[in-house]
């Protein structure tokens, strides 16, 4: 996709953050949008915002880990729309536990959403995305999907799920033939809300995890935007968002498995 001018965008997890961020960038682009979250006011709020840029954007309520519901959501935006281009699987939540204190019910919560949000959308889609013609799915993992950090081991393995299944799926697409980019996105600390709707274990303190992430946290969703865009029209199979993911990046590379002593050390006191 080298341009996004006429093509009909799916967002999920567009109420806010980089998803909203990419809505409004896209429709500076031409783009149509088809947003979706579980909060449709919220949404509401960023179809607003792009129609302000001259697209057409619509809002719907969709629960990501409702695999019925997105499957209809396709359905819907195709007869919306008449077309499906770009796919942006963006749902996403966090949550900060150690194993031994991890309840299996938290587990499941995450997983449900993070990584069978990204298989119901990417599944739902796919078909429309293929018949397009001209199409991409993006995929957002995470900096915690291509090296692990304790306390983030639920996190890390939605996300370390996430990009394994969305390189597969590149590959297929390629061997296939058919007409559609897949890239595995990973933010680092991007500047959003996401931190404070996480979950904690009884051994961490939320608010003051939060209020870490947001010091520490040196990319503007808009800056995340405009590189996952970017990287989207350049069909790369890896987009890395902000300097602590492409650090994150290479700490496997050059140090094999040693990399987790590095980041142990780093953490020792966080965890």
């Amino acid at each position: 996709m080298k341009n996004f001018a006429g093509k009909t965008v799916v967002i999920t997890g567009a109420g806010a953050g980089i998803g909203r961020s990419m809505a409004v960038e896209l429709a500076r682009q031409g783009a149509r949008l088809a947003l979706s979250g579980r909060s449709i006011a919220n949404v509401a709020e960023t179809a607003a915002l792009c129609e302000k840029e001259g697209a057409k954007a619509r809002a719907y309520q969709v629960d990501v880990t409702d695999r019925a519901a997105v499957f209809t959501h396709a359905d819907q935006v195709l007869a919306d729309f008449g077309a499906v281009n770009l796919v942006v699987n963006n749902a996403g939540v966090s949550m900060t536990a150690n194993v031994a204190e991890l309840d299996i019910e938290d587990f499941e919560w995450i997983v449900n959403i993070n990584f069978w949000g990204v298989i119901y959308g990417t599944k739902a889609f796919l078909p429309h995305v293929i018949a397009s013609g001209d199409g991409h799915i993006a995929n957002i993992s995470s900096m915690f999907g291509l090296a692990a950090c304790p306390s983030q081991s639920a996190y890390c393995a939605t996300k370390f799920g996430i990009r394994g299944f969305t390189e597969a799926l590149r590959q297929e697409m390629k061997i296939a033939g058919h007409p559609v980019g897949v890239s595995s996105v990973h933010p680092g600390m991007v500047k959003t809300g996401i931190a404070w709707k996480a979950r904690a274990g009884k051994d961490h303190d939320r608010d003051a995890l939060a209020a870490n992430f947001d010091r520490l946290a040196k990319t503007s969703p808009n800056s995340a935007a405009t590189t996952i865009i970017d990287g989207i029209r350049k069909d790369r199979a890896t987009i890395l968002v902000g300097a602590d993911a492409k650090v994150i990046n290479w700490l496997p590379r050059l140090f094999g498995s040693g990399y987790q002593r590095i980041i142990s050390a780093q953490m020792k006191n966080h965890v």
